[in-house]
């Protein structure tokens, strides 16, 4: 039977082994999947990462009780029960709680966080957060003096600090696995990253530099649709050799080309980013539609996502917008985007088009709700959002719907922009990044780009242009996603300072 009270000391460590053995299953399996745990280098590395987690934390927990029991007991209450969401997505998705993995958590929609909901999660917050937390609330902790406080801490950072220098030979294996590690320590993976996060988004916050002005060289007509996709990954398009049929349309398109690309992130943020920007820049520089709609291009955002940097146009318009408009089965998924879109461009005073279109078709983890039924071509489906409940075949036949999808889509845009005889047009369909499908026992994205497997950053670049464009393109190899700022620029017929010819793909 627990007692009614407890002694600091005594606290803070069996908070702090209760933290160790219901959240760092994942850290310890990646440390022996990692390292040779036979050999005495390897048993000695385990031994100290067990040592110096049981240690920190506790020394962690024992100052905040000691400083203030008030501030204590709220924040480890909130530790546990934030742990168990973490280290639930962890097991069942395989995510690296990461600072790219918090600007991903913090900036998902509520449609989207909902579709994560499970019973499954509910049982971890409830065994492994509430559970704890109760037990929190109720004890009674016995303080020391301050002299006892003072001689404690002082013994205990002394400790560490000797730990710390005995691995020193060990430095160089921490090191290099620095990023897996930190994502995979709890609490400090989310807290210290949020930190870092908002310390980023502080600095990208900062006002946008505006790029050297640009200048329309002619009075042509045309028109450029760029389509962002979602979590599209290149392997999974026939197009691309995937030997289940996944663009039955755009294979039977005339003037469409496909090249390999990379994504410059695992994440939408950067990977959208990356996009509508003229280089690869941790600084905020003007993106593509602020640019060319600042230099007297008709600019038309139309979006069934989020998490693009700030859009500076008068047309923006998301679902809610375009559901006033749209009817039909089509409205509840991203062909909304297509809502009146020929007419839109038809209706424009400008001879100079941007319209660009951020989907979100290949979003999990709930691929099978991302498409109309009548596109569940691959059967049967993945329908759980605990993807690893789900037959690996299951969940591939749902991911490859949703490209089915897609192709449909571009195909309908293709097809809009044909009518347009007036224009000169071209479609661009660029992923901000790819997606892991339990390869490595990986699902979704946000792995560091350093360290993430190649389905989460080979990505598709699809390219279509009109007849009467005159426009071929170059035998390119591998694209990235700044080929798209300066290949538009160029088909507009607009005149840059910051244009770079290396980066078009237009002849």
């Amino acid at each position: 039977m627990l007692k009614n009270s407890i002694k600091i000391t005594h606290f803070v460590l069996l908070m702090s082994f209760l933290n160790l053995v219901f959240f760092h299953f994942p850290f310890y399996c990646f440390v022996f999947q990692n390292l040779d745990y036979k050999s005495l280098n390897g048993i000695v590395i385990i031994i100290s990462l067990i040592i110096i987690m049981l240690v920190v934390n506790a020394f962690v927990f024992y100052l905040l009780f000691s400083l203030s029991r008030f501030v204590g007991k709220p924040l480890l209450i909130t530790f546990f029960i934030i742990n168990s969401v973490a280290v639930y997505f962890i097991n069942t998705y395989g995510v690296i709680i990461d600072k790219s993995m918090i600007g991903n958590i913090l900036n998902t929609d509520y449609e989207e966080s909902t579709s994560f909901f499970s019973f499954k999660l509910i049982l971890y917050v409830i065994l492994l957060g509430i559970i704890p937390a109760i037990y929190i609330i109720k004890i009674k902790i016995i303080n020391v003096t301050w002299k006892k406080f003072l001689i404690t801490s002082s013994l205990t950072l002394l400790f560490i600090v000797i730990l710390v220098f005995a691995n020193a030979s060990n430095w160089l294996w921490i090191d290099k696995n620095s990023k897996k590690l930190g994502g995979l320590a709890m609490p400090w993976s989310y807290s210290v990253n949020i930190a870092l996060f908002y310390i980023d988004k502080h600095n990208k916050n900062k006002k946008e530099i505006l790029l050297p002005n640009a200048t329309i060289t002619n009075n042509e007509k045309s028109v450029v649709v760029l389509v962002i996709g979602e979590s599209a990954r290149s392997q999974n398009f026939s197009l691309y050799g995937y030997e289940k049929n996944t663009n039955p349309l755009l294979s039977k398109t005339e003037n469409l080309f496909h090249f390999n690309a990379t994504s410059c992130a695992t994440y939408t943020t950067a990977g959208v980013k990356g996009i509508l920007e003229h280089m690869r820049t941790n600084d905020l520089y003007e993106i593509l539609p602020n640019y060319l709609y600042r230099n007297n291009v008709d600019v038309i955002w139309r979006t069934t996502n989020w998490g693009e940097p700030p859009v500076h146009i008068k047309n923006y318009q998301n679902r809610d917008t375009l559901k006033a408009n749209c009817k039909g089965e089509g409205c509840n998924y991203d062909e909304i985007l297509l809502t009146g879109l020929k007419e839109q461009i038809l209706a424009s005073k400008k001879n100079k088009v941007l319209i660009i279109l951020h989907t979100s078709t290949s979003h999990g983890p709930t691929y099978s709700k991302k498409y109309p039924p009548r596109f569940e071509v691959f059967k049967p489906v993945c329908n759980s959002v605990e993807l690893g409940d789900c037959s690996h075949q299951e969940l591939i036949n749902a991911y490859d719907n949703t490209i089915v999808y897609t192709d449909y889509i571009l195909y309908s845009i293709i097809e809009d922009l044909k009518q347009l005889k007036e224009y000169k047009s071209a479609m661009l369909f660029v992923s901000d990044h790819g997606e892991s499908l339990g390869e490595k026992n990986l699902y979704m994205h946000g792995v560091p780009l350093s360290i993430a497997p190649k389905e989460q950053y080979e990505i598709p670049f699809i390219v279509w242009v009109s007849d009467n464009s005159s426009k071929q393109l170059k035998p390119n190899k591998i694209l990235s996603q700044n080929h798209v700022f300066h290949s538009v620029l160029n088909f507009l017929s607009i005149q840059s300072p910051v244009y770079d010819e290396k980066m078009n793909i237009f002849k």
